[in-house]
């Protein structure tokens, strides 16, 4: 096991008194959750918004902590057999942050490293890089969302799996990359501050997390903080987005320019987009415009990371990019919309005889959109993809509670305004009445109860199959807001629950063929080579409030 003296460790942090003998101490890991401590462990009292570290500091001990390392001194401890050390209030993060890295070696510096942040888009766009760069022979990891409880997991984590990264980097002898989700929280929090980006990301900023930051302007501000010499070397930057250009107009560090009008000659079908980009005609097997952009912004990301690529070479890979689960996830297309028919039409399963259609004539999409802009944009991707003016837009969406409940009545008129026919739904109550929620989304509605386009529906397995079953020929059904969880928070408990199985199942009833059949999933497209794909980056599932 590797041990560290714990006076090495502080070389670099202001200390402002101990009490035992840091150099009689080695250091066998560092956490700053209680429940994970092993014999040998540095323990960190963070103080955090819910309860504070300093609490747990004799439990620590008492499962094996060697050390704590706290803002004040913890009197039941002074008699115990370990060493304390205190830094100053309002730093136990960033000092956190640096012994982390300290420990592990800094792997960081060892490492291609890219920072994606923005309010939507830093999923798909890791997942992207991820495929991109496997595809041209650089092992990439991907850190985020889909591979942990946080989008950014807390700074002793984020270093262990760097570390782990490192080792497999010296191990193989091949230059590994991280694709990383940087989140404003982390920002704040300093979850990242061990390490420096060989290229930072901004997909885009709109209402999310207000509960947190207060306003649009300290939001924006912490995502900013990634966009200096501290954080980064070079940014790419959506610049069709406001607080992109304000972003570009800082230039605090070089940054290349991402506009949606970069990409020519579009085609949109469900599962499958086309455009050219620097010249290169490029195929993808992803869904909307919106993800067009998400490819570029990987694609100029990847060029940037100075890499020896070359756009032709990376125009080729993206061929083999993977739809990211819950994200414009195609559940159900027509046949016409995967390989277009002579006629025209795809196939029903034959005339007559009473037999049920083989597959749905209309589309199905999941989509983990969550905010009012991400909902926006999701709901005008699929009036994109309708085949015309007879075809109608279907959503199923609600919002989430203990969060943001300033953005509750902006979905419900977001919702109402961009759809035909609006199934309003629980998403994750979690501690909140979903009916209470209801009405604050209500609220923004037009008319509320009374607009003719809402319908309310507070079971969302039951509105998930109403919507199926309304929908026809030439329709766009989009369940938006919990994509990829396989869970739904109510009252304390995460009961089973998967938007795309839930939508399959009741596919499976109304038609004749196997739901599985029509499209990929998402995780079983296949992204060549040097790896199965993207390695995720920790053990935890689930999802995250951070953005």
């Amino acid at each position: 096991m590797r041990t560290v003296p714990m006076n090495l460790l502080f070389d670099d942090i202001d200390v402002l008194e101990t009490v035992g003998d840091p150099s009689a101490v080695e250091v066998g890991g560092i956490t700053h959750d209680s429940r994970r401590v092993v014999p040998g462990d540095l323990f960190c009292c963070v103080p955090g918004m819910v309860s504070d570290g300093h609490r747990y500091a004799r439990e620590a001990v008492e499962r094996g902590a060697i050390g704590v390392l706290c803002e004040h001194f913890i009197p039941e401890l002074l008699t115990r057999d370990v060493t304390q050390a205190r830094v100053a209030p309002g730093t136990m993060r960033p000092v956190m942050a640096h012994l982390a890295a300290a420990f592990y070696g800094f792997p960081a510096r060892d490492l291609v490293m890219i920072g994606v942040t923005g309010t939507n888009g830093k999923t798909t766009v890791t997942q992207l890089l991820g495929d991109l760069l496997t595809a041209t022979g650089r092992p990439t990891n991907v850190m985020g969302t889909l591979s942990g409880a946080r989008t950014t997991p807390e700074a002793t984590e984020v270093e262990r799996v760097l570390a782990g990264v490192r080792d497999r980097q010296r191990a193989d002898g091949l230059r590994h990359a991280v694709a990383m989700e940087v989140s404003s929280h982390a920002l704040v929090q300093s979850r990242v501050d061990g390490i420096h980006f060989d290229v930072a990301v901004f997909t885009n900023l709109s209402h999310d997390h207000l509960d947190y930051h207060g306003s649009m302007e300290d939001y924006f501000e912490a995502k900013a903080k990634l966009f200096t010499s501290n954080h980064a070397l070079r940014a790419v930057v959506n610049a069709d987005d406001p607080w992109g250009r304000v972003l570009l107009d800082r230039g605090k560090i070089p940054m290349t320019a991402v506009h949606h009008s970069d990409a020519g000659d579009v085609v949109l079908r469900p599962g499958h987009t086309e455009f050219t980009w620097r010249g290169h005609r490029v195929a993808t097997p992803l869904t909307g415009g919106i993800n067009i952009d998400n490819a570029m912004l990987a694609a100029e990301a990847a060029l940037a990371l100075d890499l020896e690529m070359e756009p032709a070479e990376i125009a080729a890979a993206m061929t083999h990019l993977r739809p990211v689960p819950g994200r414009l996830q195609v559940i159900a297309a027509p046949a016409a919309a995967d390989a277009p028919a002579p006629s025209g039409r795809g196939d029903t399963g034959g005339a007559g005889g009473g037999k049920r259609p083989s597959r749905p004539p209309f589309t199905v999409l999941v989509d983990y959109a969550h905010t009012p802009a991400g909902l926006e944009v999701v709901l005008a991707e699929a009036r994109q993809l309708g085949p015309g003016p007879t075809g109608r837009v279907i959503s199923v969406f609600g919002c989430g509670g203990n969060r943001d409940r300033a953005k509750r009545p902006v979905m419900g008129a977001v919702a109402a305004a961009a759809s035909d026919v609006a199934i309003l739904t629980s998403d994750n109550p979690r501690d909140e009445d979903p009916f209470v929620i209801i009405e604050e989304v209500l609220a923004g509605v037009p008319g509320g109860r009374e607009n003719r386009r809402i319908v309310v529906e507070v079971d969302r397995r039951v509105a998930i199959r109403r919507a199926l079953d309304a929908a026809e020929a030439g329709d766009v059904v989009v369940i938006a807001g919990k994509g990829h969880e396989t869970y739904q928070e109510i009252a304390g408990r995460r009961l089973p629950f998967d938007d795309a199985v839930e939508a399959r199942d009741a596919l499976a009833a109304r038609f004749s063929s196997d739901p599985s059949t029509w499209v990929t999933p998402a995780h079983e497209s296949r992204a060549p080579t040097q790896a199965d794909g993207p390695v995720s980056a920790t053990a935890f599932r689930g999802t995250s409030a951070e953005g």
